[in-house]
């Protein structure tokens, strides 16, 4: 199948599916005496569970480990595990940091009247003040 055919049935577009051979998360299609790229009904499914990976916050690095761990389903689930519990707690991680500054983004947004002198702003002090 031609990259177009690919990269509609995968759901991404075109120069995703190039970026992503690029970056060896889809291997080098064959080519076609005409020049064309000619890939196998196969990389539909990696490109898909590329897309979805990344749709769980999966980084390019982190899914080219998850993609060589399902190389070999044959193996233990003990590492892919592994790897989703880390996942998790990197999020879990950073929604307390989100939740932190946005704590703090609403205490001088309770303390701003928003009217009157700019230069008496809460909000304005604690941004140019030093730390």
């Amino acid at each position: 199948m031609k990259i177009g055919q690919l990269a509609r049935e995968a759901g991404v577009p075109i120069d995703t599916v190039r970026y992503y051979e690029r970056n060896g998360l889809l291997p080098e299609p064959q080519r076609q005496p005409s020049g064309y790229r000619a890939y196998q009904p196969g990389d539909v499914q990696r490109l898909r569970f590329v897309r979805r990976a990344k749709a769980l916050g999966f980084t390019l690095v982190e899914i080219r480990d998850l993609l060589a761990l399902s190389d070999h389903r044959e193996e233990d689930m003990g590492p892919l595990r592994e790897v989703a519990k880390a996942k998790v707690t990197e999020i879990d991680d950073r929604l307390a940091e989100l939740a932190r500054v946005r704590a703090g983004l609403q205490a001088l947004l309770d303390a701003c009247p928003g009217h009157g002198e700019l230069h008496r702003c809460p909000i304005l002090t604690a941004l140019t003040e030093a730390p």
